[in-house]
């Protein structure tokens, strides 16, 4: 008998460790360097939150934001990013057996200055933000991972009240609804985000749509959206005004219900509020403030939606722009682009806050994070 529970705390063990090397972390950064590693891959152990470099390319400008197609096979970057007249998306195929990431091609954005790219779930099709064109482009996916040129770009060149900021549309993200047949666009120089249908089967899938945008406060700023879990609220993170909109979601259209800022009552001007993900099991909401704070702002959700902050994480760096959670829940990644370190923090799955793990990574100007489980 003792024998045989041995045998299964065994199994158990090797089928635990197995589990633990099958997800990967996707870094990616702002680098004109073409001899640097501008993207880089780790394996999370997520037993104790240890990264271990996989592999890494060169010769890319500026990947400054990637995502992964749904079946993890592909990754796929914005690139050129910040880089005047220019501005691409690039493909590469990961192969997890061999710990090789390969180039496959790359296409215009459509636009100068290309910051956040998203997939669809069919995995069929590309979808890109250009922030200083202020446009929307939508590229096919073929089967073996190459972007096929643009099928249709969206332009737009209204602008809001901020002087500076805000003389022209900069569209920040591009975001699919929980059922992936809408996209959303948050639109920091309209003080807007935009809203299309989507639908996958057309040769031109985004569908105009009887409310085209929804209106943000002014000089609100909006960049990046996430959805609860259950579908029904949506959450956008405000650069500018250093708050969150948090919006009731119901077939494409978005009602607010409430605005709570990521900021310390501390901090008075100056906001530089960037990401935002709420962890896979609805509980907590996390926002990233750059600037003069550089932290995690930590909020609790209720089961109406409403948010409550619990607290702060600093990110143990300058500049925190984008970050991630693990699919278990149990890790979550920062990137802080001027300090150009990468730190693991441990989430408590009870109380939400974070607490730092391991040893973090340097890698200069780190700007984006994904983790798959692959």
């Amino acid at each position: 008998m003792n024998q045989k529970l041995t045998f299964i705390a065994i199994a158990f063990l090797i089928a635990l460790n197995s589990f633990s090397q099958n997800t990967y972390v996707f870094l990616g950064s702002y680098n004109r360097d073409k001899e640097a590693e501008s993207i880089q891959v780790y394996q999370l152990d997520t037993l104790n939150g240890k990264l271990s470099k996989v592999t890494s390319v060169k010769n890319i400008i500026n990947p400054s934001f990637l995502t992964l197609s749904p079946n993890g096979k592909f990754l796929y970057a914005c690139t050129d990013t910040k880089t005047p007249n220019a501005g691409s998306v690039s493909s590469f195929e990961f192969n997890p057996e061999n710990k090789s990431l390969t180039f496959l091609n790359k296409q215009s954005s459509g636009g100068e200055n290309p910051v956040y790219v998203s997939v669809h779930k069919s995995g069929k099709w590309l979808v890109n933000a250009n922030y200083t064109e202020g446009s929307v482009s939508v590229h096919p996916l073929l089967e073996n991972g190459k972007i096929d040129s643009i099928a249709q770009n969206f332009q737009y060149t209204d602008g809001s009240i901020h002087k500076e900021r805000q003389t022209r549309s900069h569209v920040h993200s591009a975001v699919f609804s929980p059922q992936n047949d809408y996209l959303f666009l948050p639109d920091l120089g309209a003080d807007k985000i935009r809203c299309y249908k989507f639908d996958e089967n057309q040769k031109q899938p985004l569908i105009e749509t009887k409310n085209p945008f929804t209106k943000t406060d002014l000089e609100a700023g909006p960049r990046h959206f996430t959805f609860y879990p259950n579908q029904k609220f949506g959450y956008c993170i405000e650069e500018m005004a250093g708050a969150i909109s948090v919006y009731q979601y119901e077939i494409g259209n978005l009602t607010k219900i409430q605005r709570i800022n990521t900021h310390s009552d501390k901090i008075t001007e100056g906001f530089e509020s960037s990401d935002i993900h709420i962890s896979p099991d609805g509980k907590f909401l996390y926002a990233t403030n750059r600037g003069k704070e550089n932290n995690i702002a930590i909020f609790s959700i209720d089961e109406n939606g409403l948010l409550k902050n619990i607290g702060y994480q600093s990110t143990l760096g300058k500049h925190p722009r984008i970050f991630a959670i693990d699919e278990t829940g149990k890790f979550l990644i920062a990137t802080n682009v001027i300090s150009g370190n990468v730190v693991v923090f441990k989430r408590n799955l009870q109380t939400g806050l974070l607490k730092k793990v391991g040893k973090e990574i340097k890698m200069e100007n780190v700007s984006c994070v994904q983790i798959k489980k692959i």
